[in-house]
């Protein structure tokens, strides 16, 4: 008897674990993306785009495809996303697992001014630089345009969302990166001060290490907290044990 899976997915570790999934047998598997990037990497299984309409469409989904278990691995700022699985699972009963990538730390060097927001992000600003490496993602970006006097470099995987500050040069890419191309990055465009959410991760975190070497100060926005009662594991491992499906 086959097993269906219902994977949120948009990041690296959700598409190894759709890899994982679809290469094992009586396991179909179902990754659900959000739309928001508009070139999505290739993914094993079968993959659907948008949407479910609240907690209440997803649970109907999960009923209607008789979804074994849910998996959401979304983004860590995903927190919508996170909390309406969390109800649709409770509501159908069906088992769900929360794979988040552990978050950074700092170490020694480092320069970091956590926030809980990106409005708290903006307000930090004039008082630690002038030329801003903002790496935030595409959305979001309205809290930081009222800062006039700034100039932004803007990095995402699509183009920013307006309205952005009016000083603004946007550079579209995606990683992984390297240490010396985000230390050249850093000194070609002059930044002194960059800004990032805690997403984790080794594809964007040589950003961290060269802002470190060149003593740039980091505004950290925290991740949102998980809904009451719902804790992740860090790894695709975890995930599949908490799926009862061991190492292939």
């Amino acid at each position: 008897m086959s097993r269906h899976f219902l994977l949120l997915g948009g990041t690296t570790e959700a598409r190894e674990l759709a890899g994982e999934l679809a290469a094992r047998p009586g396991v179909r598997v179902t990754t659900s993306l959000a739309g928001r990037v508009s070139r999505p990497g290739a993914l094993e299984g079968e993959v659907r785009i948008g949407g479910f309409g609240g907690a209440d469409g997803l649970a109907e989904w999960l009923r209607h495809h008789r979804v074994d278990a849910v998996v959401d691995a979304t983004h860590p700022f995903a927190s919508g996303i996170t909390a309406n699985a969390a109800r649709a699972a409770a509501v159908t009963g069906t088992p769900a697992v929360v794979l988040r990538r552990p978050g950074w730390q700092s170490g020694t060097g480092d320069r970091w001014h956590p926030v809980d927001s990106l409005a708290e992000a903006a307000a930090l600003l004039p008082d630690l630089g002038r030329r801003v490496f903002l790496t935030t993602g595409r959305l979001g970006l309205a809290a930081f345009a009222d800062l006039a006097r700034l100039h932004f470099l803007v990095r995402s995987v699509d183009a920013p969302e307006p309205p952005l500050p009016a000083d603004t040069e946007v550079l579209l890419a995606r990683g992984p990166f390297t240490v010396d191309g985000e230390r050249s990055l850093l000194l070609g465009h002059r930044i002194d001060v960059l800004v990032t959410k805690d997403s984790g991760g080794a594809a964007t975190a040589a950003k961290l290490t060269a802002a470190r070497d060149l003593g740039i100060p980091v505004v950290v926005v925290r991740r949102p907290p998980l809904p009451h009662g719902v804790s992740a594991v860090p790894d695709v491992a975890s995930a599949l044990a908490l799926l009862d499906l061991g190492p292939g």
